[in-house]
């Protein structure tokens, strides 16, 4: 099934078929991807970046843009400066660099959206996108999920689940855990089509340690269950508690919406998240889609350095579907 959302992805993306930028035309499994978006028409894709970057040959459908010779910089040198506070000079420096030349494209409509990351640490991308396109209206912090497609859970195979946040904050409080959870929700619906069952993840289930960090998990579902809509949120779980029903039914002795039957897990801190996703991933051979972005005004992607041909074609077929 983890092929098969793929496939799902790709085949919603082609309805839209956005222009999404590329950055970092240096790196051979950007050109493969590249190519293999534009032959099955999920986007039109187009690289930017500096003549020694750019092929001699684009694979047919791929377009591409030389950063030096282009009409837009002086736009985006001014609108840059005045986003940063910025004299021209510095702003024009800045502007030639493909990670932010390719994130005013976004911000400005001259494509849809940004994809990135393959040779850019991940803090360089957010940077660049937050910088460029700001937030959506009423989000104060970004955050990220991974949309994990796990083999096997209990009797049914191929589940989809979305994992948050396991690239960008680091030690989130009770009020930036509720936004990201909501957040999550929204990409739960967004991507799976699903009624979002949030599980705020502990060592705790429902007060069984009293530890203060059991309590701040606890403390964020409360905030976060008082604000969501279309969706449920409990907290705090053990994972087990979350995902098996048979161990949510000891645990809880109650009915509940989100125990057992969990679809979206809120890890506490970036440690558990990010150590979470890769257990699974690479453990446990579950397909990992992202880090996607959540919170900007336009989409913007991160790709994980280790991103294979099919895990950018992946993230770009996610990327039109937020546009």
């Amino acid at each position: 099934m983890g092929r098969r959302i793929a496939e799902q992805f790709k085949q919603k993306a082609a309805a839209v078929c956005p222009i999404i930028v590329y950055p970092e035309p240096e790196d051979a499994r950007i050109l493969e991807a590249a190519g293999r978006v534009a032959a099955e028409g999920i986007a039109r894709p187009l690289l930017v970046g500096r003549r020694q970057d750019l092929p001699q040959k684009l694979a047919p459908g791929v377009g591409a843009e030389l950063i030096c010779d282009s009409e837009r910089l002086a736009q985006f040198t001014d609108q840059y400066a005045r986003r940063r506070h910025l004299s021209d000079a510095v702003a024009a420096r800045l502007v030639r660099k493909p990670l932010i030349y390719g994130a005013m494209m976004v911000a400005l409509g001259h494509a849809d959206g940004m994809v990135a990351g393959k040779n850019h640490p991940s803090a360089l991308v957010f940077q660049a996108a937050v910088v460029a396109i700001g937030y959506r209206e009423g989000i104060r912090a970004l955050s990220t999920c991974f949309i994990m497609v796990v083999p096997r859970l209990g009797g049914r195979r191929d589940v989809p689940l979305v994992f948050a946040d396991c690239a960008l904050n680091v030690e989130p409080d009770a009020e930036e855990l509720a936004a990201i959870a909501l957040a999550s929700a929204e990409s739960a619906r967004r991507f799976l089509g699903v009624v979002p069952r949030v599980a705020m993840l502990s060592f705790s289930t429902h007060g069984s340690a009293g530890h203060e960090k059991a309590v701040l998990v606890r403390r964020a579902a409360e905030l976060a269950n008082d604000r969501i809509r279309d969706g449920f949120v409990e907290g705090e779980l053990q994972l087990d508690a979350a995902l098996v029903p048979e161990v949510a039914h000891v645990k809880l002795k109650q009915q509940s919406e989100v125990a057992g039957r969990a679809n979206v897990l809120i890890f506490p801190d970036l440690n558990a998240g990010n150590i979470g996703y890769k257990a699974v991933q690479y453990l446990g051979g579950a397909q990992a889609i992202g880090p996607i972005l959540q919170g900007l005004a336009k989409p913007v992607c991160d790709l994980s350095r280790g991103a294979s041909v099919e895990d950018i074609v992946a993230i770009t077929a996610v990327t039109a579907l937020q546009v």
